[in-house]
């Protein structure tokens, strides 16, 4: 049985969001992608009582309104929400941005490649990371049925 839980892309830039779209779609993901603007937006989401947890939260660190790196201490910090994986997707290789980012709880950390190829690569590590069953306790994959808010 196929879990219907979706995937959270937190990502400004529009050319970036349909290109993941367009890769889990080449990467025959069956899961739902939802899709925000920023911060503030996919907190509003998540905290919507009417909406499934996503399986796994996919962040671009530089978004308006509320940085990537603000998103991760919020959500960590909340019982409700803080066993979601979180992988980042960012164009900075930034050392200190990538060590910050796992203090802050992210599971993964991956630079933007240019080449669409390489992309759908990335996101194929992804898949299969969000997948595993190599998740923190908590945190549901999105292959298989999992409870939803405890609400």
């Amino acid at each position: 049985m196929q879990n219907s839980k979706p995937i959270l892309l937190i990502e400004d830039d529009r050319v970036d969001a349909m290109t993941v779209q367009r890769a889990l779609k080449e990467l025959n993901a069956q899961n739902r992608l939802v899709h925000t603007t920023n911060g503030e937006q996919a907190l509003e989401h998540l905290r919507d009582k009417s909406n499934d947890l996503p399986c796994v939260i996919l962040l671009d660190l530089n978004t308006p309104k509320m940085s990537g790196m603000e998103f991760l201490r919020i959500i960590k910090a909340e019982e409700l929400l803080k066993d979601i994986p979180i992988v980042v997707l960012s164009t900075s290789n930034n050392e200190h941005d990538v060590s910050e980012t796992f203090q802050l709880g992210a599971v993964k950390y991956l630079v933007k490649p240019v080449d669409y190829g390489e992309f759908v690569e990335v996101l194929r590590g992804v898949e299969q990371l969000w997948t595993s069953t190599e998740l923190p306790v908590g945190a549901q994959n999105c292959s298989s049925p999992g409870p939803t808010m405890p609400y």
